[in-house]
């Protein structure tokens, strides 16, 4: 149990420093809020409902289609999916398939797509 908390707080803590290094914001909670576009907002927020609903591979695939080739609001968005993701209980990940391996395997991938694997590695080589 204590190692889970750490995970936990160690994905939370690599998405806020890249949240502030990369786009100036300082939160404790990370929400849909953040995002400027509205488009964007709703696709998040259909991403988090699937979430929700246990449809947490399919989400992340589309995570994945919508991410790949967009713009830094893109990455802004699956920092986002994934903290709401990592806050989700290990019962819920497990009892749908998913585990905090994948929420750091994804972020890491996310962030390699955008050239800054190096603060991901930082952060998640240790665990």
């Amino acid at each position: 149990m204590v190692e889970r908390d750490y995970i936990m707080r160690l994905i939370r803590e690599m998405v806020r420093v890249i949240l502030k290094l990369v786009f100036n914001i300082d939160t404790e909670s990370p929400t849909v809020d953040l995002l400027a576009d509205e488009e964007e907002k709703q696709m998040l927020d259909a991403l988090l409902a699937m979430i929700d609903a246990g449809d947490i591979n399919n989400a992340e695939n589309q995570l994945y289609e919508i991410v790949s080739g967009g713009g830094m609001e893109k990455l802004k968005m699956a920092l986002l999916f994934y903290s709401y993701l990592n806050d989700k209980s290990d019962d819920f990940l497990t009892e749908y398939d998913f585990s905090r391996e994948e929420i750091k395997s994804g972020i890491k991938d996310m962030v390699s797509m955008y050239g800054l694997n190096s603060m991901a590695d930082a952060f998640l080589s240790d665990m």
